[in-house]
């Protein structure tokens, strides 16, 4: 890396600002006794560092005059022995916590690795580990997910837990912006949007938040976007205008008197448009649930056309026509659009056809909530309608997306996996657990024959209840948190890991009684590779048992790895299929509970969400890829393979990737041979 003697004059404001200028005094003072400290002193210089450049960020121009210093920093030896030190292997999700941390060492360290990365980006200056290209594709992705503090005020969460240092990253972000340029900003991220749409989540109001800043960047005539932007329309308008009627986004009362003097003409002409901005999109319009309520005393082919059912849906309509009324009329209002979404596809689903289905749903809908369920969700998402309205959003959406269920920022990923599963492949159950969580405050499960009670449970992998959930994981999670860790502390003292008598108990009979794991529990060490491979190609591989596909989703565990292979934990995902794409090659299709599925887990291994025969919220790797990273799976014991058929040079592939990532540090003394074991006949 090359840096700068001096302080260029780019963007350094002139020195007519006494306070800031003595700030930056102090500041190169403490830069220079950080640089001449030898190694094992310069933690015990890097406060004076830290706090004299978030007083000098904090400023107005500060930011300008601490980018040339950040360089300096970099090179003194700031980020040393921690994991800005290798800029190429930053992941730009990870900024959005750090620099709305209450830590002001975490947001100050974050805010200086940005601005190291700027001068890089612009080609200013090299730097030996990071590219031209690579550090301005990163900046831009950061300014792309983290687009509100540039554009918007803090918040009330933001102001209790950092004070005045929530102005920090909007200094950051403004200087970010004035330097990189909105147009690369705003391509971004469209381009960001769009991959988290093709996942189609349950939680969209992030992206709604994104949406609303392009719309703000493209009526702002100080913002000179050129030619960028291009698709932002589709996205602005599937929120703010998708029909003819609503075009100019009027508003909802004059959108109602409009839909009044309608012919059925007119009426089928907007029911196509929202539904066709709708299944384009996975978001629904604050103006698609008044259309919907006008139809409801109309026909159901307009019903239907709103909806954008096939024949499918269309009978499912038909047949359950006062339930699906009684829902439009309940549940899909102007602030909970998106269980138009739900509904639909729960319609397209066929799953009111299974007989506890419907009576459930009717449940639901007259379903008195406890006091503690009212006050969550209030407290999750506000007043403006009712917490039972609420709750009939969040059952549509998860019913009619149950792989768009996501664990949010908590340890929480068996529980959000076992609302997808019940969800896709039990829905009835799902109602259930719904209706006890939510109105008793409990919820019964059973362990080897022992009932469990949520309420009667110590605390549960979360340290604290989870809130930025979708209202169904609101109100359930906590209660499927509790259980969870109790089944695991039930299996205190038993061989081997406990996942093998918990996953069974927890999600499901479905779940197979075979369990295989390739880690030693005691010691941590890889542990009869071979066998573990084998199994799991006679198990799920299309080539190696019969042909048969899955028939029931599977949990899984996986070593989850950065973009540089290295281990980072372990982690719930579901088994749902194993197929043939497009480019023909043998895939698994499974469901991650981690809110945003396209990852980079290094060695080459880049999870897929779309293009490779995946369905909406399927991730997908190579079977052989996939296979590096998992380390638990369920099977039928019953139901064998041809474990033999299986080539080496196959498994000596998927070997080489655990070997290379998260298997590493791993190995038994006696090096890998050791822990493969003998190959099974």
């Amino acid at each position: 890396m090359t840096t700068q003697s001096n302080h260029p004059q780019n963007g350094e404001p002139p020195d007519n600002d006494g306070k800031l200028a003595a700030v930056l005094g102090k500041l190169d003072d403490a830069i220079g006794q950080l640089a001449e400290a030898p190694d094992f002193a310069k933690p015990g210089k890097l406060p004076q560092v830290l706090d004299t450049a978030r007083r000098a960020m904090m400023q107005d121009g500060g930011c300008a005059a601490v980018e040339p210093r950040a360089v300096e920093m970099e090179a003194a030896g700031i980020f040393q022995g921690s994991d800005w030190a290798t800029p190429q292997f930053l992941l730009p999700s990870l900024t959005v916590q750090a620099l709305q941390s209450p830590d002001p060492n975490t947001v100050v360290v974050e805010a200086l690795s940005e601005l190291r990365l700027l001068p890089v980006a612009k080609g200013e200056t090299r730097h030996a580990l990071i590219s031209t290209e690579q550090a301005h594709h990163y900046l831009t992705q950061v300014m792309a997910l983290n687009l509100s503090l540039l554009f918007g005020a803090p918040t009330e969460s933001e102001r209790a837990t950092q004070g005045r240092l929530a102005n920090l990253p909007r200094q950051l972000f403004q200087h970010l912006a004035t330097r990189i340029g909105y147009e690369h900003i705003i391509d971004r991220l469209i381009e960001e949007i769009w991959r988290i749409l093709n996942q189609r989540p349950i939680q969209v109001e992030p992206v709604k938040r994104m949406i609303t800043q392009i719309a703000i960047c493209q009526a702002d005539p100080a913002i000179d976007l050129g030619a960028s932007g291009q698709g932002a329309d589709r996205l602005v308008s599937s929120l703010f205008g998708p029909t003819q009627a609503c075009r100019e986004d009027p508003g909802l009362d004059t959108y109602r008197e409009r839909l009044e003097s309608m012919d059925a003409t007119a009426l089928q002409a907007e029911a196509t448009g929202f539904a066709r901005a709708m299944h384009d999109t996975g978001l629904v319009s604050p103006y698609h649930p008044v259309l919907l309520l006008h139809l409801t005393d109309h026909s159901d082919h307009l019903l239907a056309e709103a909806l954008g059912l096939s024949a499918t849906g269309r009978d499912g309509l038909l047949c359950y026509q006062e339930l699906v009324r009684a829902l439009i009329r309940d549940a899909i209002l102007p602030e909970t659009a998106q269980a138009a979404y739900g509904l639909a596809l729960l319609l397209e689903r066929g799953i009111l056809y299974q007989p506890p289905v419907a009576p459930a749903m009717w449940r639901q809908l007259s379903l008195p909530l406890s006091e503690w369920s009212q006050a969550r969700l209030n407290l999750a998402y506000g007043e403006t309608v009712s917490p039972r309205a609420r709750l009939l959003e969040g059952v549509l959406c998860m019913l009619g997306q149950p792989l768009g269920v996501g664990q949010g920022n908590n340890p929480t990923c068996q529980s959000a996996r076992a609302l997808s599963m019940w969800a896709y492949n039990d829905p009835d159950y799902l109602l259930q657990m719904v209706a006890w969580a939510a109105r008793d405050d409990e919820i019964i499960m059973h362990f080897e024959g022992q009932p469990i009670s949520s309420m009667a449970s110590l605390s549960g992998v979360a340290s604290e209840l989870p809130m930025d959930l979708d209202p169904v994981s609101l109100i359930v999670v906590p209660h499927l948190d509790r259980i969870y860790a109790e089944m695991g502390r039930r299996c205190i003292g038993r061989e081997g890991d406990p996942h093998r008598w918990v996953n069974p108990e927890f999600h499901g009979w479905w779940s197979g009684r075979g369990f295989r794991i390739n880690v030693d529990v005691a010691s941590g060490q890889l542990h009869e590779l071979d066998a573990f491979l084998r199994h799991f190609y006679a198990s799920y591989h299309p080539d190696y048992n019969g042909n048969q596909p899955l028939i029931h989703p599977q949990p899984a565990g996986i070593a989850v790895t950065d973009s540089a292979a290295r281990f980072i934990g372990w982690h719930a995902i579901t088994i749902l299929r194993a197929g043939i794409d497009p480019e023909g090659i043998t895939r698994v299709y499974f469901y991650n509970p981690n809110n945003d599925s396209g990852q980079n887990w290094g060695d080459g291994v880049k999870v897929s969400t779309s293009g490779r025969g995946e369905r909406f919220g399927e991730a997908s790797l190579p079977f052989d890829q996939f296979a590096s990273r998992l380390y638990i799976f369920h099977h039928d014991p019953l139901e064998r393979g041809e474990l033999a058929q299986v080539p080496q040079e196959e498994l000596d592939r998927v070997i080489g990737h655990i070997e290379r990532s998260w298997g590493a540090d791993r190995l038994p003394p006696a090096g890998l041979q050791a822990s493969r074991g003998s190959a099974p006949p």
